[in-house]
């Protein structure tokens, strides 16, 4: 669930950053008091998130904006498929426009990419999850459209959760001893410790591991370490998933994988904003 006084906070900087003084060609070219209609369109097949975040682009330069959406969160549209209409001020409409956008369509995009590595995965237990591979500010917008497009959140930040990776163990000596300090540490947060080699995992899970991390492992060692692990964590995986890929290794048994491209490569979809005068 989104917060709407952060959204608005985080959405007034992307307008104050685009707008800076002031829209110069849209005050030398539209009248203060003409009004407009637009839609926004789909201009490709894709999964919608991010609607609030626009529409509170639009309000935060005109509160009495009417604002009706055609689809809901999460919803799969094709090319062509109105995502919502509104009307309301010109003058607002046109400057609110490309941070609008922006952000529609960079999430849908998350959106998007989130549910394609969920219908490659389908009929396995493996759920999909994020990283903290975010863009620096909008990670709580980028972890609810892998949400909205089927994913499973991680952890949100680093107090959340304990995840002991490469560098704690080479600074603690080993996975033993990281995990064993990871444990007396946690307070209550569930500790998940990455291992890179089958070799480490009876270490890791001797030490007090609640789940296992399996890092850059193919698919065949997942299968092996899955079944040397034998139900008693939870199992994780991560590192080298494509979409290609994201199949064989989620028949390979583990509860999750995570990938970290639904964040940090999504690509941007296509939406535009249609607009006429009233």
């Amino acid at each position: 669930m989104l917060v709407p006084g952060l959204v608005r906070h985080v959405v007034r900087q992307a307008l104050e950053e685009d707008l800076g003084e002031r829209d110069a060609t849209t005050e030398a070219t539209v009248p203060e008091a003409a009004r407009a209609r637009a839609v926004l369109l789909a201009k490709q097949d894709l999964v919608v998130a991010g609607l609030d975040v626009a529409v509170t682009a639009f309000r935060l330069l005109d509160a009495d904006l009417v604002w009706r959406p055609e689809v809901g969160e999460g919803t799969w549209s094709s090319a062509g498929t109105p995502l919502a209409a509104l009307e309301g001020r010109a003058r607002a409409l046109l400057t609110a426009e490309r941070v609008a956008l922006n952000f529609l369509q960079r999430l849908s995009g998350v959106a998007t990419l989130t549910r394609r590595f969920g219908e490659a995965v389908a009929g396995t237990k493996a759920r999909i999850r994020d990283t903290r591979k975010t863009t620096p500010l909008l990670r709580f917008l980028e972890k609810h459209a892998v949400e909205v497009g089927g994913g499973t959140p991680h952890r949100s930040g680093l107090d959340a959760a304990i995840l002991v990776k490469d560098n704690h163990v080479r600074l603690a000596g080993s996975v033993g001893e990281a995990t064993r300090r990871a444990v007396a540490g946690a307070d209550g947060l569930e500790v998940e410790v990455e291992v890179e080699r089958l070799e480490q995992i009876e270490e890791a899970l001797a030490a007090g591991a609640g789940m296992l991390l399996l890092d850059n492992f193919t698919p065949e060692e997942v299968r092996r370490a899955v079944a040397q692990i034998g139900g008693r964590v939870p199992v994780e995986v991560s590192g080298r998933v494509r979409l290609e890929t994201v199949r064989a290794y989620a028949e390979a048994g583990p509860d999750f994988i995570a990938i970290g491209a639904l964040t940090h490569s999504a690509p941007s979809v296509d939406v535009s904003l249609e607009i006429e005068p009233v």
